[in-house]
C-alpha cells in the first residue's frame, strides 16, 4: 500500500496530512495522520518511500478548509486508525464528541466504558491521537474546566474551541 502525503496551511499552522490509498474512501485517500509540521511533539515526519500528492488530499483539504473557516461542524473522511485496542476505544468514544462541545477526561473514560479512576490513561490515549482536529481531542478539558494537555499546544487548543464557540 501506498503512502501519500501532502502539506495545508491553516489558522494552526502548517499541517502534514498523511494518507492510504483507498477504494472506500471519498476523494480516494484513508487519513493516517493529521499533526503539524512542526511544534508538535511525536508527529509525523515525512518518511523515504512516500509519496507527495495534494491530489489525494482534495476531498480532506477542503472539509478542513471549510471547518476552518467556520462552514461545516463535522467530518465525512476515512480514517485508518494505528494505535492499541486501549486507544482505538478511547478514539471511539472521542470521535462522538459533538462539535461545540467539550467533555472532561473522566467523562471520556466513562464515555468509553473504562473507570473513571483511569483518566490518566484515557489522557495519555488521547494525546497519542495521531489525528489532529478531525478527532477532536481539543474538546477535552481538564476536570476543573481548564485547558490541558494538547499536543500542538495549548494556545492552538484555544483557538480551535473558540472556533467551536467555545471559548
Amino acid at each position: 500500500m501506498t503512502t501519500v502525503w501532502t502539506t495545508l496551511d491553516s489558522p494552526l499552522g502548517e499541517l502534514l496530512l498523511v494518507g492510504e490509498e483507498s477504494t472506500t474512501a471519498k476523494g480516494g485517500t484513508s487519513l493516517t495522520s493529521l499533526s503539524l509540521t512542526t511544534g508538535q511533539p511525536n508527529a509525523a515526519v515525512v518518511q523515504p518511500g512516500w509519496a507527495a500528492d495534494p491530489e489525494a488530499f482534495a476531498e480532506v483539504a477542503g472539509q478542513l478548509r471549510a471547518y476552518f473557516a467556520g462552514e461545516s461542524t463535522s467530518f465525512e473522511l476515512e480514517f485508518t486508525a494505528h494505535g492499541t485496542p486501549f486507544q482505538r476505544r478511547v478514539w471511539a468514544a472521542l470521535e462522538q464528541v459533538p462539535h461545540g462541545h467539550t467533555l472532561t477526561y473522566g467523562e471520556l473514560a466513562e464515555r468509553a466504558g473504562i473507570p473513571r479512576k483511569s483518566a490518566r490513561a484515557v489522557g495519555a490515549a488521547n494525546g497519542a491521537n495521531p489525528l489532529l482536529v478531525v478527532r477532536p481531542c481539543h474538546r477535552v478539558i481538564g476536570a476543573n474546566g481548564s485547558l490541558t494537555g494538547y499536543a500542538a499546544g495549548l494556545e492552538r487548543k484555544q483557538l480551535l474551541l473558540e472556533l467551536e464557540g467555545r471559548a
